[in-house]
């Protein structure tokens, strides 16, 4: 699929954003990724409200083989072939994939983010171990260098 025939597929929902990822793309509305455009087909968000409107239509949920194993992606499901001919249905559960995205990002946590720079302290510093400060004063003294002897010049 290419980024034409989505637009083109997404119009009567609004417009959306597409973005490389993978093998295809990722589609999103109002900054949330609700479907998933890949090789294999289009997938949309799915939760526990919309799960059985896409287990009514026969529809599994996205699947991808590693060397070892198949992993089974539960919150995207394949989209039912006969949605490509109806855009306005395509629409309808394209709002509804949205709202699960919207619904499953309310439930996760905020995420934290650790700060580069280290928090300043109020509070009065502890006083420098005796080690630290004994090397850090020899840090600060330049090394003594040896003096040379200047090279005896050579007589053949």
């Amino acid at each position: 699929m290419d980024r034409e025939f989505l637009s083109d597929l997404f119009a009567d929902f609004g417009p959306v954003t597409l973005r490389r990822m993978f093998s295809g793309y990722g589609i999103s509305a109002d900054g949330t990724n609700f479907a998933l455009a890949l090789r294999a087909g289009l997938y949309f968000r799915a939760d526990e409200e919309t799960i059985p409107q896409f287990e009514a239509e026969g529809c599994g949920p996205f699947q991808y083989q590693t060397r070892s194993k198949t992993v089974t992606v539960n919150s995207y499901w394949q989209l039912p072939a006969r949605l490509f001919d109806d855009s306005e249905e395509l629409a309808v559960w394209a709002r509804s994939a949205l709202g699960a995205a919207q619904r499953a990002a309310l439930r996760r946590r905020p995420r934290t983010r650790k700060s580069k720079a280290p928090e300043k302290r109020t509070a009065a510093k502890k006083p420098a171990s005796k080690k630290a400060s004994v090397k850090k004063s020899a840090a600060k003294r330049a090394p003594a260098r040896k003096k040379r002897a200047p090279k005896k010049k050579r007589s053949f």
